[in-house]
């Protein structure tokens, strides 16, 4: 016999060992199949994923905050108020900056879209694993 002959046959006596046995899944084991969580623990992560989302945007608003106040030397409502229309993705309102104001406004509005993903990320999680689970629970127990 070839080698290639000898290959083909070791690979398919090793398909033969190891293919599961097609058996009918037994009521017993679709009662094991997993299960969705209840809809309070499920509450409870969206409002700790909440909780850290709002946690993500309020530190990165401060610091804007700080950033625009002591870098680009605006008054503290301002520099706020530059720092949230920025973080909600509005844009800059003040224009009248100096090189380091800007300098610090540019890397602050690359962060701002990093933070904004994030933040949406977090949020969400919850639900698209919820979503995700259930599909796969369907999946098990349909077997």
């Amino acid at each position: 016999m070839t080698r290639r002959g000898q290959a083909a046959r070791a690979a398919r006596n090793e398909r033969e060992r190891t293919a599961p046995a097609k058996t009918r899944v037994s009521a017993a084991e679709v009662a094991r199949a997993p299960r969705l969580a209840t809809p309070a623990v499920f509450y409870s992560r969206v409002g700790r994923a909440a909780a850290i989302s709002l946690s993500v945007v309020a530190a990165a608003l401060v610091a804007g905050t700080l950033g625009y106040h002591f870098i680009a030397e605006l008054p503290w409502l301002r520099a706020f108020h530059q720092a949230s229309l920025l973080l909600s993705g509005m844009g800059p309102v003040e224009t009248n900056l100096r090189d380091a104001g800007r300098i610090f406004e540019s890397i602050y509005s690359l962060f701002c879209g990093v933070i904004l993903l994030a933040a949406t990320g977090i949020l969400f999680a919850p639900v698209i694993h919820r979503v995700l689970h259930r599909f796969h629970v369907e999946d098990s127990a349909e077997r």
